[in-house]
């Protein structure tokens, strides 16, 4: 199945709402997908809730942890680097093979001069290598660094990560995600799609997070936050 880019659709739906461009990409995977596939992946995410990952998430008024990791280009970045501007947007996704990630990275890059305005600058986490990281990028014609977090060691920190399931794991072996390659370890590991706004002085502003990675806050909630909260 080949996933449209915003950049493939029409002018008129380049800034639809993300929640529209999921509806869209979860009409496909119903209409395209076996009904035992689907009934896995939704155990997965149904089990994630129940161990309610996404109320431990690092939270808001914590400290981030310092970290540094190389970008797409191949460039050690410190966050320190990132925090150029008074805060920092940091999207923790799955991987490029993810449609939702796509998705919210394109949509997040539409926004980019928004976030840019609000006195913010705007950097994206995954577990994949940095070759998969400037695939992603380049493909889809990014604005703002993707780093690679081998092993999701930053992830981990922020409290966001969990084993793939045996049985999701069996569906992304033969739908060919191949999480050791992507990802270049064997951990089947991923983080559960995050995003977090956080102060120049590494204080956390903004976090949300869910274990269902086909609901993400909305690019456009994200900039009003940022404009509500500019430093005067």
């Amino acid at each position: 199945m080949k996933w449209r880019s915003l950049e493939e659709s029409s002018p008129a739906t380049d800034i639809r709402p993300l929640h529209e461009i999921y509806a869209e990409r979860k009409e496909s995977i119903a209409k395209y997908a076996p009904a035992a596939t689907q009934k896995v992946h939704a155990q997965a995410v149904a089990e994630l809730k129940q161990r309610n990952l996404a109320a431990n998430i690092l939270p808001v008024g914590a400290q981030a942890p310092d970290f540094q990791l190389q970008n797409h280009d191949g460039k050690l970045i410190r966050s320190s680097d990132l925090m150029v501007k008074e805060r920092l947007v940091l999207c923790f996704i799955r991987g490029r093979w993810c449609p939702f990630c796509v998705g919210q990275m394109e949509a997040m890059s539409l926004i980019f001069p928004q976030i840019e305005q609000a006195g913010a600058t705007l950097a994206a986490i995954s577990p994949q290598t940095g070759k998969q990281s400037y695939f992603m990028h380049d493909q889809h014609k990014l604005k703002f660094p993707l780093l690679s977090d081998t092993g999701n060691k930053v992830a981990r920190q922020f409290r966001l990560t969990y084993r793939v399931p045996a049985a999701q794991e069996a569906i992304y072996r033969r739908a060919f995600v191949n999480l050791p390659f992507t990802n270049g370890d064997d951990s089947w590991e991923l983080p559960i799609p995050a995003t977090y706004i956080i102060d120049r002085d590494g204080g956390i502003l903004y976090a949300s997070a869910n274990e269902d990675y086909t609901d993400r806050p909305e690019p456009a909630e994200i900039a009003r936050f940022l404009r509500a909260t500019i430093k005067r």
